[in-house]
């Protein structure tokens, strides 16, 4: 049969395949362990370990203010909202008020950080499938974005932005102006992408109906974030448990129908108009609001005993951070609920029945970063 590897004389025959951790769609940081029949996949296992971060166990003997930059170092291409669901577990456990003006930040911050990640997704899924143009047009608009978060931050991949009790600086000036102009260069941009890539024959082909999950199904697998949302679940922590002001800005859940590869991919493009919105709002509501971006925390600072559990809605799905103090300088447990890590965990079910070359549209399609899921 056309395709398939000969194996002792039978072509039904099953045999091993190893994808990564060298394979590029891999990343140099996964191994995949595949079963095949043919071109077929039966099964799959899954091996982490090659990006070991470290994070939880780090944690443990430095202090809570050391700990906060450690979190960029999960999901590094979506930095923010991780160190915001840190901050956000301390504050709890400290029990700290966040400035008015701080919560505006955090949101300007982590809604950008989002619309960066998604561009990058939709690069390199276009990468994944063929498109290599359609990496060049994600980057061009990426670097648009980082831009803005470097003016915030100084910083253009692990930002070190948000900070217990607020954030590290406050906006320089003209760049309401800016952001503006930014986001309407991003979503002018948005048509090309469709003509390019999304209402691209190839890639319609290659991804609707491909690596379908059930809505029951993700669930049950605890998917979270877009991943989740393309199978129709409208789950998402900025609606369903607020955090911050998310609660006083209008947005759209965007939703998918079938939960393939396709709605997997659309989604995103879809949210990157969303947190377009929700930026625009919070520049507006911060005009008037004034006063500090940081609660000064004085002395050393050690929490009370207890424990306290944050989580917020990241790029790739839901962050938690889950925190225990003795009441010293350092945690005594700290452990991170990773998106990334949930969502890799339903792969096994998702590739199985499909060919050898669908594997790499539904990986992509999850848009997992290593540092998050091995952490």
């Amino acid at each position: 049969m056309a395709g398939q590897t000969q194996v002792g004389g039978d072509p039904f025959e099953e045999m091993l395949v190893n994808m990564g951790p060298q394979h590029p769609s891999t990343h140099g940081v996964l191994r995949l362990l595949i079963r095949v029949s043919g071109e077929y996949v039966e099964d799959c296992r899954f091996h982490i370990g090659y990006l070991h971060r470290c994070h939880e166990k780090i944690s443990e003997s430095q202090t809570y203010v050391q700990n906060i930059p450690l979190s960029d170092r999960l999901d590094y291409v979506g930095a923010v909202p991780n160190g915001w669901a840190q901050c956000l577990a301390v504050e709890k456990l400290a029990g700290l008020e966040v400035p008015a003006r701080a919560e505006y930040l955090r949101v300007i911050a982590a809604e950008l950080q989002r619309i960066a990640s998604h561009l990058l997704f939709v690069g390199t899924m276009g990468t994944d499938l063929g498109a290599v143009t359609m990496f060049l047009f994600g980057m061009r608009e990426r670097e648009m974005v980082i831009d803005l978060l470097e003016a915030m931050s100084g910083a253009r991949l692990t930002y070190h932005y948000i900070r217990i009790g607020g954030v590290a600086r406050d906006l320089p000036d003209g760049f309401a102006e800016r952001a503006v102009r930014t986001l309407d260069t991003v979503l002018s941009r948005i048509p090309d992408y469709d003509d390019l890539f999304t209402n691209n024959r190839i890639l319609r082909e290659r991804a609707e109906r491909v690596g379908v999950i059930p809505a029951q199904t993700a669930l049950e697998h605890g998917f979270s974030g877009p991943t989740l949302r393309a199978s129709g679940v409208p789950y998402d922590v900025r609606r369903c448990d607020p955090y911050g002001i998310y609660d006083r800005f209008e947005f759209d859940v965007p939703l998918g129908s079938n939960g393939d590869v396709y709605d997997r991919f659309t989604i995103r493009l879809r949210e990157i108009e969303q947190s377009s919105r929700i930026v625009r709002q919070a520049l507006e509501g911060i005009e008037g609001v004034g006063g500090p971006i940081r609660t000064p925390i004085k002395g050393r600072f050690r929490p009370a005993p207890g424990w306290a559990y944050a989580h917020v809605e990241g790029a790739r799905g839901d962050v938690g951070y889950y925190i225990v103090s003795q009441g010293g300088d350092s945690p005594y447990r700290l452990k991170v609920r990773s998106p990334c890590f949930g969502n890799l965990a339903g792969l096994e079910h998702l590739i199985r029945g499909w060919k050898i070359a669908d594997v790499v549209a539904i990986l992509g399609s999850i848009d997992i970063v290593l540092g998050c899921v091995d952490r």
